[in-house]
């Protein structure tokens, strides 16, 4: 056993209202600079709907993550070597800006200085990487609230094994926001596929990050991301991608996303895992059997063996301390509320999700029965398979079981503390339904719905006498030098990256000068 500790996250889907200010403070921190006006490290999707950039679920078209051969072996699913050499100049599976959105801006200096006259100036979108004029047809918020939805959403890959009337009517059924950022996976695709190696995960605190020094831009990484959540850098040629705002989580501060979250719906926290187990339960054959492979990963850090082997791998006691009091291990351990998101793709992400409970309290309203009554909840959550498939495709490689049991302990929750208020009562026939105890139901209740701010962010410092390796590690990650964080400006000439048909293709930016 080779314990290591993995900083990760929780959201609670229930809480999200989709107003996108994680990803503006996020943009504004990490992205608000040349060569990334269509970059989003964190961005918040509606769901159903085809995402950003467009249909990044659909791994048959763009080969991201991994797969089990017929010798169980695990390798890529853009190829093996000699397949990604071949493609380092003509990389088929690569997005275009097109499949992200091509970013605008306006001149308003024409509002300004425009000359007196009859008729109210108006000034045109231009496009923030070419600077021509150009029609907004698309944006990575296009589909905020099901807008647009009749024409695009069908396309949808998680909608894909669905009823046709399901595929067309789900706007009338369900909705719900998914924010999404870097899952920092414990086997990472993106690291595997960079033939520069470039890419790496730290060895503390398990964030992936760029080494902008070693970074040939063979756009190996965006490929092989099934999350799609690598960028390139269309001036510097450079790879880039979430950071998980590590210089915050050094200083015990959690990530920017989270600080300014509205609904506070996400939890930061340490998690321990034990490194040699993650390649076998990684290739573990079933794909609904990978979440339970992942889990069997992580360490129980009440356990005084595992506290040892912490300890002997130079984990800090403050850190152990830190990983038994994880709402991250809590939520998805304990009360198994939290799932990850599409565990099928074999990359064990560290980003998890408390499924919505709200698609299917809605659907018991719309049938005029009581939605706080746990046995009309429960018939719900178990016949109404719209939004319970469609979330199982998402979050637990299409076992509904496994997502139903989440909105049962949910559900129950909410029964629970609605008698306790009420009357003091506790119905032991329902904690036993929902395979907890009094105690632990109202745990997660405080955690879920009135943690304080430590409760919800257990982010130990780093250690001062980590410092230089630590230094050492992030050289390169895009800090500094010139195009960092906050250096912004608008430069259109020179980059116009038009292909013969008339699209933009980020695989012809290679530098600062031009498109090749």
């Amino acid at each position: 056993m080779r314990v290591l500790a993995q900083v990760a996250m929780v959201m609670n889907l229930d809480k999200c209202i989709g107003c996108h200010t994680c990803s503006v403070t996020c943009k504004q921190t990490w992205t608000n600079r040349d060569g990334v006006e269509y970059v989003w490290f964190n961005n918040v999707e509606t769901k159903p709907g085809v995402g950003y950039p467009r249909r990044h679920e659909d791994q048959e078209r763009w080969r991201g993550g991994w797969q089990v051969d017929r010798r169980g072996r695990l390798k890529l699913r853009s190829g093996g070597r000699v397949k990604r050499l071949l493609g380092l100049f003509a990389n088929p599976d690569l997005p275009d800006l097109d499949d992200y959105y091509e970013p605008a801006t306006y001149d308003y200096d024409t509002l300004v200085t425009a000359p007196a006259g009859p008729h109210v100036p108006v000034i045109r979108p231009k496009s923030a990487i070419t600077g021509e004029d150009m029609a907004i047809t698309w944006g990575p918020n296009w589909e905020d609230d099901l807008g647009g939805a009749p024409e695009h959403a069908p396309a949808d890959p998680n909608l894909a094994a669905m009823a046709e009337k399901v595929r067309m009517e789900f706007d009338k059924t369900f909705m719900f926001h998914l924010p999404r950022i870097c899952e920092h996976c414990l086997n990472p695709a993106c690291v595997a596929a960079c033939p520069s190696g470039a890419l790496y995960k730290r060895e503390e605190d398990g964030i992936v990050l760029v080494d902008q020094d070693r970074c040939r831009g063979w756009r190996m990484c965006v490929s092989a991301c099934p999350y799609k959540k690598v960028y390139v850098n269309h001036r510097t040629g450079k790879a880039e991608k979430c950071t998980f705002c590590f210089p915050r989580i050094e200083a015990g501060q959690p990530t920017v996303c989270a600080e300014t979250c509205v609904g506070r719906l996400r939890y930061i926290g340490l998690v321990l895992y034990d490194a040699d187990a993650v390649l076998g339960a990684a290739r573990v054959a079933g794909p609904r059997d990978l979440l339970e492979a992942q889990r069997r990963v992580f360490l129980d850090p009440d356990d005084p063996k595992v506290a040892a082997a912490a300890r002997a791998a130079g984990i800090a006691e403050d850190w152990i301390e830190a990983a038994r009091r994880s709402p991250v291990y809590r939520l998805a351990m304990r009360y198994r509320v939290a799932l990850p998101l599409h565990p099928e793709y074999r990359t064990m992400p560290m980003v998890w999700y408390i499924p919505p409970l709200s698609p299917v309290l809605d659907a018991v309203t719309g049938m005029g029965a009581d939605a706080d009554d746990p046995d009309n909840v429960f018939h719900a959550i178990t016949d109404l398979r719209i939004p319970l498939g469609y979330l199982a495709s998402l979050l637990a490689a299409g076992d509904t079981e496994v997502v139903a049991g989440a909105l049962m302990r949910l559900s129950a929750m909410r029964a629970h503390m609605r008698a306790r208020a009420i009357d003091g009562s506790v119905d032991e026939d329902l904690l036993a339904a929902a395979g907890m105890t009094a105690e632990e139901m109202e745990e997660m209740y405080r955690l879920l719905a009135i943690a304080r701010y430590d409760e919800r962010y257990v982010v130990p410092a780093a250690h001062r006498e980590d410092a230089a390796a630590l230094s050492a590690q992030v050289d390169g990650c895009s800090l500094d030098g010139e195009g960092g964080p906050g250096m912004t400006g608008f430069h259109p000439a020179g980059l116009t990256g038009r292909r013969p048909d008339g699209r933009l293709g980020l695989r012809l930016f290679t530098g600062r000068g031009g498109a090749a």
